[in-house]
């Protein structure tokens, strides 16, 4: 499987924190399976640390890409074909974060590991 981290996801896979489903923590470890984390969710990482709203044990631009080479996840970078997808996704959700990974799991035929329900409305592949 090829599998796009939402941010939560990510963020609880290692920090270990038992929200994590199973199923989720499962398919991230599967050495079989190609795992991805986009640099929105780092973006959105940062931003959400600057504002005091997501408390890390160091400063994030180290701290996020130090764990995710860890863990042997892969970096996925916004292209303008994924971008472009903007412009036809149903205005389910307003999170512009969650909507330009819906998009990025769209255009590179990605399943998306979430538990974010406004996320699972859009017409992607979920685990």
């Amino acid at each position: 499987m090829r599998l796009l981290l939402d941010t939560h996801i990510f963020l609880w896979f290692i920090s270990g924190d038992g929200r994590l489903p199973d199923a989720a923590r499962n398919a991230i470890r599967d050495p079989d399976n190609d795992v991805y984390l986009s640099v929105v969710s780092v973006w959105e990482a940062i931003i959400k640390y600057q504002l005091g709203k997501l408390p890390l044990p160091e400063s994030p631009e180290a701290y996020l890409p130090e764990q995710r080479e860890k863990h042997l996840i892969s970096s996925l970078d916004v292209d303008e074909a994924s971008v472009a997808r903007l412009a036809h996704l149903p205005p389910l959700h307003r999170d512009p974060f969650d909507r330009l990974l819906v998009c990025q799991a769209l255009q590179r035929d990605l399943i998306i590991v979430t538990v974010d329900t406004a996320v699972l409305a859009y017409p992607a592949r979920f685990l």
